[in-house]
């Protein structure tokens, strides 16, 4: 039977478990409310400046890293805070690979926090500097080159014109992908023959027409983008002086600091970097052309594949698809990393990970450990120390470190993923690609032994650069890899078939695994000896020794009278991929092995164990011998479990209410705590018991052999802060009209921009619109409408309707929004009405005759008289909605109103 009819079957027989419900829910939980809340963690910040400061958070719904840049508003003039709605603007219309993306923004009190993609790899100043005199090699030039005239293209065809490009603004991740940033200073033009006049940008970067205070448009940027590159090539800058005064003169005159050495790089790239810097912008290319020269133009389809693939491999945020205004909520946490065992009988704090450079995910191998933070850095360190390493550690020789070290050798690598064998590491890296070193005794270093028995270094495995690497998982002596393409690959020591290869051998290169058909893999784990395989279902699939059923294996007999009790037919181990029949009843979400027993977790939170149980490790209250999967209800109390890991003879646990359990062999610290103290005179507790007198969120967690560690946090506290996406101005409210003249100005109905318009019209336009603002969605406000459908309706009379002056006869829906000609008419009839009643014109009356008097509208009929009253408050300005109680009319107003009539 295949796995596929398997499940089929299974589906059949427990369809009405309530198996389902949870994923059901899940999916539609999403929606169930109003708003959408993304979680975020404060990491660290990364600088401060005049008005705020620029600082790290992790998004927990994608672990993905973002920048949130925090601006006080109370701090900013007038200019500035248009500098700032002009960054959001011109941000949330640009999209593309070599360009920050913009997330979003929110508001909290007077500061003003937008999220910005992260760039891990700082930015070209500080490669530059990094160099120390050594120059660039072409190829590295051209990839600049290409990365930052995309960008520029993209943003002129977009009809902006950047006016700050420096390298200072131009950032870099650690794959050397270029982001162009800081917006602040940019304009759009309304078309590519528009000029700009103001005098901005960075003074080493300004181009000749801007320092003789001359018109300047796109070629502006070129002429800086010319000096990015010169730098690049120089290592120096493209002009320099003592003084603001003597520079414009050299950048006027056209005196660089140097000639590019035409040793190094090609006539063809000199002659590139000479025409950006010309004097007259007319002679200067568009970035279009740049793109198109020679030396781009062979190798830009490479280019573009390298950039996209670069790209897609980094962890963005996905924008709200749910809302249009997300809230945030922004929760402070402390994150440290504990490991014990080997001796070590209490939790040992490591101080290194603290702060910026805090664990995101731990690996424990049988003699080291290692861990990648959140910024993607690799350390590994020894547990003992003392001992002879054999390359485990990645660090170039063979110390014992005791404390945590970073992988120089992986510098400028974004590593995404580690694990951990006997004596050798394996680590993915965002791009997808596979490092391994340390020993390869069993060729687990997968290079066909071409380095040695001991690697001391991370290697590159080439055979991995045309099949992404999704996930890597780990044995004492084997590897098995799952590619983004769903297929297996693994090697090292075959013994009990644990490579799935069906056979015994060993290999020292990877080798693909054949996967059952209907079987789609979604991730891998490795035991000491065994391999477990999850499918995207659900079910479980197992390879190598199953003794003492720690593979689940052993199938049930039923029907024989002479066997009492539980009867299983053994199967001593498997060759290829088998499914594991025992755990075919549940979806399993995380399946650990131990060195004799393993652990798992259904969908639902539930934990199951099942192997050796010498030691108490199944966690059933006893130290019997148990064939089945036994089902740990009773012992954590309905808890839901979200971690397990196995070591030798124990087992560590983690629940979503933020609980730490462990039980199983306490010799030697394997469970964090003495065995006099913790446990009393149990030795080896068999029943799971709470470690860690406080509460503890658990994000990752690693057992291997007698050790133990693992990220714990702790909530400190946190706020809520909603989204200013679609609010019109930014700050406390108040808006800033734009000054005759000035180069950045509020466009229309979004969140500032560069568009110049007519000053007195964009005044009148934006006070209607902050009118409507101010209630949302509906012109009428919720409280007024209720208030207007339970008050009495008093109608006008026949007699005085054919009295109405012309303009206002017609009932005007209360959703028509009219343009500023009819306002203006509109308003003139309001004057013409109350001349003809003699009454002040810049008075706001009621028209209905019957309250025609200077004091506010009391009809509340919302249709010809109020609708006109609330369109003549709009344009002159001279009021805003206010709350009225409905009329209370007594016997003598009713008996004047009469004889009115």
């Amino acid at each position: 039977m295949s796995l596929e009819d398997y499940e089929r079957h299974y589906a059949s027989l427990y369809s009405d478990s309530g198996s389902e419900s949870v994923a059901s829910g899940r999916s539609t939980s999403v929606y169930s409310g109003e708003e959408e809340k993304l979680h975020y963690i404060p990491i660290r910040i990364l600088g401060r400046g005049a008005f705020g400061e620029a600082t790290l958070y992790r998004r927990t719904e994608d672990n993905s890293l973002v920048v949130w840049k925090e601006v006080d508003l109370n701090c900013l003039s007038d200019k500035e805070r248009k500098d700032v709605t002009n960054e959001i603007s011109i941000l949330s219309i640009l999209q593309h690979n070599n360009i920050i993306a913009y997330f979003n923004h929110f508001m909290d009190k007077d500061t003003l926090l937008i999220e910005l993609e992260y760039c891990n790899g700082g930015n070209l100043y500080d490669k530059i500097n990094q160099q120390k005199g050594k120059l660039f090699t072409e190829e590295v030039v051209i990839w600049y080159l290409y990365q930052v005239a995309s960008a520029v293209a993209h943003i002129h065809k977009a009809g902006i014109l950047h006016r700050d490009i420096k390298t200072l603004n131009i950032f870099l991740t650690k794959t050397n992908l270029i982001k162009l940033g800081d917006y602040g200073l940019a304009k759009k033009l309304d078309s590519q023959f528009a000029m700009a006049e103001t005098c901005v940008g960075t003074p080493y970067y300004m181009s000749p027409e801007l320092c003789q205070g001359v018109k300047y448009n796109f070629k502006s940027d070129i002429w800086a983008m010319g000096c990015v590159i010169f730098e690049v090539l120089t290592l120096t800058r493209t002009f320099d002086a003592t003084n603001p005064l003597n520079l414009c003169v050299k950048i006027v005159q056209g005196n660089w600091t140097m000639e590019v050495n035409s040793d190094v790089y090609s006539s063809a790239l000199i002659k590139l970097v000479y025409e950006c810097l010309d004097q007259d912008p007319e002679k200067r290319p568009t970035a279009e052309e740049i793109l198109d020269q020679p030396i781009i133009s062979c190798r830009k389809q490479e280019l573009e594949d390298r950039v996209a693939l670069l790209n897609s491999a980094m962890k963005k945020p996905k924008l709200s698809t749910v809302t249009e205004s997300p809230v945030a909520v922004v929760t402070t946490r402390s994150r440290e990393v504990y490991f014990w065992g080997g001796g070590k009988f209490t939790p040992q704090k490591l101080d290194a990970f603290k702060g910026g450079s805090g664990a995101q995910h731990v690996c424990a191998g049988e003699t080291h450990f290692a861990v990648v933070t959140v910024e993607k850095e690799l350390y590994t360190w020894s547990v003992q120390g003392g001992a002879k390493m054999v390359g485990q550690l990645g660090h170039g020789d063979q110390a014992s470190y005791r404390q945590p070290r970073k992988v120089e050798r992986l510098q400028g690598k974004a590593i995404r993923q580690v694990a951990c064998g006997a004596d050798f590491t394996a680590c993915v890296t965002d791009e997808d690609q596979m490092y391994m070193f340390g020993s390869d005794y069993y060729g687990c270093i997968g290079v066909e032994n071409e380095q040695g028995m001991e690697v001391l270094e991370p290697v590159l495995l080439d055979f991995f650069e045309e099949r992404p690497v999704r996930q890597v998982s780990c044995g004492d002596n084997h590897v098995v890899v799952l590619t983004h393409s769903g297929d297996l690959y693994s090697w090292g020591c075959g013994e009990h078939g644990r490579l799935g290869l069906d056979c015994e051998d060993d290999f020292n290169s990877p080798m693909q695994v054949e996967i059952p058909k209907g079987a789609i893999i979604s991730s891998v784990s490795c035991g000491l000896d065994g391999t477990f395989f999850l499918t995207e279902s659900g079910k479980v699939l197992a390879c190598g020794n199953n003794d003492l059923n720690k593979l689940g294996l052993n199938l049930g007999v039923s029907g024989l009278k002479n066997l009492p009790g539980e009867a299983y037919q053994g199967i001593p181990y498997t060759t290829t991929l088998t499914l594991v029949k025992q755990l075919a009843r549940y979806k399993i979400q995380i399946i650990s092995a131990g060195k004799t027993h393993t652990a798992a977790i259904d969908e639902r939170g539930r934990l199951m164990t099942f192997g050796c149980n010498k030691y108490g490790q199944l966690g059933v209250k006893d130290f019997k011998k148990h064939q089945g999967v036994q089902l740990l209800l009773g012992s954590f109390g309905g808890k839901v479990v979200s971690k397990v890991s196995c070591g030798d003879g124990f087992t560590i646990a983690a629940t979503k209410d933020n609980q730490i359990f462990a039980w199983g062999n306490a010799g030697n610290g394997r469970l964090g705590m003495p065995a006099d103290k913790g446990f009393g005179s149990e030795v080896c507790p068999a029943l799971p018991r709470p470690i860690f007198g406080s509460l503890h969120h658990v994000p990752d967690l690693s057992c291997r052999g007698w050790h133990t560690i693992l990220i714990m946090e702790k909530v400190l506290n946190s706020k809520t802060i909603r989204s200013n996406s679609s609010g019109l101005s930014i700050g406390c409210g108040n808006f800033i009209p734009s000054e005759p003249g000035s180069e950045t100005g509020l466009r229309e109905g979004g969140l500032g921009g560069t568009k110049e318009a007519d000053t007195d019209e964009r005044r009148i336009e934006t006070s209607m619109m902050s009118i409507t603002n101010q209630t949302g969605d509906s012109s009428c406000p919720f409280w007024l409408r209720k208030e207007l459908q339970d008050a009495e309706f008093i109608p006008m009379p026949e007699d005085f309707r054919g009295s109405m002056p012309g303009p206002v006869a017609p009932s005007f829906p209360e959703s028509v929004t009219l343009p500023y000609e009819e306002l203006q008419e509109l308003k003139a009839a309001a004057a013409a009405a109350a001349t003809e009643k003699e009454l002040p014109v810049m008075t706001t009356a009621c028209l209905d005759p019957r309250y025609l008097t200077t004091s506010p509208c009391q009809c509340l009929n919302l249709t010809k008289c109020c609708f006109f009253r609330l369109l003549a408050w709009a344009v002159t300005g001279s009021m805003g909605l206010r709350r009225q109680e409905p009329v209370r009319k007594g016997r003598r107003q009713l008996a004047a109103e009469e004889a009115v009539r």
